[in-house]
């Protein structure tokens, strides 16, 4: 019999999405379904936002319509379903709560978020499913495992349902006032203590108590959230639920990420062909009025402009590192603080033929960046699993990381021995903006002097295997020994 596993989160591309968070609920469970095929019946649950397009809304079948009871509060629920990649995606359809202009940073999204996991328990009863497995990602999934243990307890339809609760950034807890326990989340005052953290409702903590495994999207960040550096406070409770926690690093999506079929980007290309990104260089050097030269490296940075994705390590040596190597070109896309931004747009105003700063989102446009780029930035504080490096590898453009996370697990420092040359990119260990540039002189000076070895080192990088089929195996692995 198909083992039944059911992902419930907040976000999923290629519906609605603004992350990492997306990407892994659109792809690992496609990985899932893909490897494992009869072996396994792959759902996954998310509310229905506005930003579902019309052309999705018009392919989806209402499944049930009923009432979800949250409190004192009555509110209507809609189940439409869809099969992408042989696996079924249902969106919770309430309007009230998801027909907004974004998905989060709204005042009642402890209200909508409960209301979201209260009405996935309520559909499994009126769609008679009961997954083997719920799978709950981040905190505003995190109610559903807590009301399945709570609220579902005593219900033998939902009795042997086991849980794993995913930590994608725990930095993001779902803390609230004590006065939302039962007039928001409908919880009684006999689950308190399990509730409650640090003087108020932490909906990551009590997930994490009620699940039957824990998981965070790289081995080494699995290690890091132990520790007061990295755990927001939360190492205490990881502590005491160790024995139920690990990591197992994400993939990405390599046929949506693959520079050999890839639509958004002027010339194709391959590891085993990399003529055509010399094209998209030189494409993206003229579409930006840059001087079109095949021999400028170029630098980029695609990220959220903020302090703790080493922006602050950036703008403190790029100046110096632009001086050094006059021929440098450097491309940053992205949204954050109003002091980085302002750094970037004054940068490219000081270096009017060198630098481009596009302060906004655009997907379609950052995989022409990767496309045309030499080397990457991403000097992180902290960084779970992170999916940028990946992505650069992937279209040939080799990563300069800080040792942390996921970054430490899927980028390889890069030097040569007796037996040859080995790595798929630049790392540097401490949080320190002369390590950075250091690291970040020394790949200029590999693509500068050597050419031949940076073009192997960018083969290495093309050829590292960041797809889900490793991960998967290791989901799978979980899910078994629940």
């Amino acid at each position: 019999m198909a083992k039944k596993i059911l992902f419930v989160g907040a976000e999923v591309m290629p519906f609605a999405a603004t992350g990492g968070l997306g990407d892994v609920m659109g792809s690992l469970p496609a990985a899932l379904k893909a490897k494992y095929d009869e072996d396994v019946d792959v759902r996954v649950v998310v509310p229905l936002y506005a930003a579902v397009s019309d052309t999705v809304r018009a392919q989806m079948t209402l499944e049930k319509a009923f009432t979800v009871q949250l409190a004192w509060r009555n509110q209507y629920c809609g189940v439409y379903s869809l099969v992408k990649d042989n696996v079924t995606f249902y969106f919770i359809d309430n309007e009230f709560y998801f027909k907004r202009d974004r998905l989060y940073g709204h005042g009642d999204d402890g209200e909508r978020y409960a209301y979201f996991c209260r009405a996935v328990l309520e559909m499994m009863d009126r769609l008679d499913y009961y997954p083997d497995v719920l799978h709950a990602n981040d905190w505003q999934a995190a109610l559903s495992i807590v009301y399945l243990k709570t609220k579902y307890a005593w219900n033998e339809k939902y009795a042997a349902i086991k849980t794993v609760f995913t930590i994608h950034n725990i930095e993001y807890q779902g803390q609230y006032d004590f006065a939302m326990l039962g007039d928001v989340f409908d919880i009684g005052a006999e689950h308190y203590t399990l509730m409650s953290y640090d003087g108020c409702i932490n909906l990551c903590k009590a997930a994490i108590e009620c699940a039957d495994k824990v998981s965070t999207v790289s081995p080494t960040y699995a290690h890091e959230i132990m520790t007061p550096t990295y755990s927001h406070r939360l190492h205490f409770i990881l502590a005491r639920n160790s024995h139920k926690v690990m990591g197992i690093l994400n993939g990405i999506d390599i046929d949506f990420y693959n520079p050999s079929a890839d639509t958004d980007i002027p010339a194709l290309y391959s590891a085993e062909d990399v003529s055509g990104k010399a094209e998209c260089k030189l494409a993206f050097q003229k579409e930006y009025c840059l001087p079109e030269a095949a021999d400028a490296p170029i630098i980029a940075v695609i990220s959220r402009l903020a302090s703790h994705k080493g922006i602050d390590l950036i703008s403190g040596v790029l100046r110096h590192v632009l001086d050094m190597h006059p021929k440098a070109q450097f491309v940053v896309l992205g949204t954050g603080e109003g002091q980085y931004e302002a750094y970037f747009r004054q940068l490219e105003n000081d270096y009017k033929d060198r630098v481009r700063s596009f302060i906004t989102y655009n997907r379609a446009l950052s995989k022409k960046i990767y496309a045309a780029a030499d080397i990457f930035l991403m000097p992180s504080r902290s960084e779970p699993c992170g999916l940028s490096q990946m992505i650069a590898c992937r279209y040939g453009t080799v990563p300069v990381v800080r040792e942390t996370g996921g970054l430490y697990d899927s980028i390889k420092p890069y030097f040569e021995d007796e037996a040859g040359p080995h790595g798929n990119g630049f790392t540097f260990a401490n949080y320190n903006a002369s390590e950075l540039e250091e690291r970040t002189s020394a790949a200029l000076y590999l693509y500068e002097k050597f050419p031949a070895k940076f073009a192997a080192l960018v083969n290495r990088a093309m050829t590292t295997d960041f797809s889900w089929d490793a991960s998967a195996v290791k989901y799978m692995e979980m899910y078994e020994s629940l």
